[in-house]
């Protein structure tokens, strides 16, 4: 059984990351976490030491995201009613990082799933600040669904990797049992410099392929392009409908996403992007 969790505002933003993962597991038995979090607009030191729910102010909010959640339980199970899901509501008064955080550890989560506004505005900001924040800290497969993307099965998955990390189990995992879901096919891409691959290159690219040896894959190499050219150019060339990556300190993926250039780089997400963290 998958244990998903999928924090949620009650936006439609957030309401379409919930649909997509109620489709991408719908042949999976699952148990939903549908995670709330609230604090007060005016939430500050002073405010808490004085007990701010005899004011009355912290029990309206808690009424509110509780009957917020329960009616899109209810909505879950009337519009994607599924033998096989489960839905558990939780509404929890504290900031919505170190929540997901707690959840993912004390539930044994399988995958955090959540939208993002993704690319708007002249600013360009890729993803919005939320599920930045939760990629960054927490342990767990973050399954980010662009605003407005409509489910598809995705038959096509690209995992662009550099190589420089000695897979282990837990960091295919995610991407094969979405494979074995959906028949997925995995296109692993490598952008090439010119250079040959290191002896522990060669050594981790034969790890990947003994853990893909039960699933339907094809390597590619491209040359002298970008990370964010190399996706972009393959996406256009092929119906890739996610993109997987492993967040690696001190790879590619790194300076693509968490560098002080988030809110100026010219790649725009628009399809479901699974981040996977280096460590358990």
């Amino acid at each position: 059984m998958k244990n998903i969790l999928l924090p949620t505002d009650f936006s439609e933003n957030s309401w379409n990351a919930i649909k997509y993962a109620l489709q991408l597991f719908k042949n999976e038995i699952c148990h939903f976490y549908l995670l709330n979090t609230y604090t007060p607009i005016i939430y500050h030191v002073q405010y808490v030491l004085v007990e701010p729910a005899q004011f009355g102010m912290l029990d309206s909010i808690r009424e509110t995201a509780l009957k917020n959640l329960e009616d899109f339980k209810i909505r879950i199970n009337k519009e994607y009613k599924n033998p096989k899901h489960t839905i558990e509501t939780m509404g929890a008064f504290n900031m919505l990082i170190p929540e997901i955080a707690d959840v993912v550890e004390n539930k044994a989560i399988d995958y955090v799933v959540m939208g993002t506004k993704g690319a708007t505005g002249a600013k360009e900001i890729l993803f919005g600040s939320n599920t930045v924040h939760v990629i960054k800290n927490v342990k767990c497969p973050i399954l980010a669904i662009p605003d407005g993307f409509e489910f598809e099965t995705p038959q096509e998955v690209l995992f662009p990797t550099d190589y420089q990390i000695k897979y282990e189990p837990h960091h295919l995992k995610p991407i094969t049992n979405v494979s074995d879901l959906h028949q997925t096919r995995i296109n692993i891409l490598y952008l090439t410099y010119g250079y040959d691959l290191s002896k522990q290159q060669e050594e981790n690219k034969k790890i990947l392929e003994t853990y893909l040896k039960k699933t339907a894959y094809q390597f590619h190499e491209v040359s002298n392009q970008t990370v964010e050219e190399g996706i972009t150019k393959f996406q256009l060339k092929n119906h890739v409908s996610l993109l997987v990556m492993i967040n690696n300190k001190h790879s590619f993926f790194e300076n693509l996403f968490f560098k002080n250039t988030i809110n100026k780089i010219g790649f725009h997400l628009k399809i479901p992007f699974l981040v996977i963290p280096a460590r358990p």
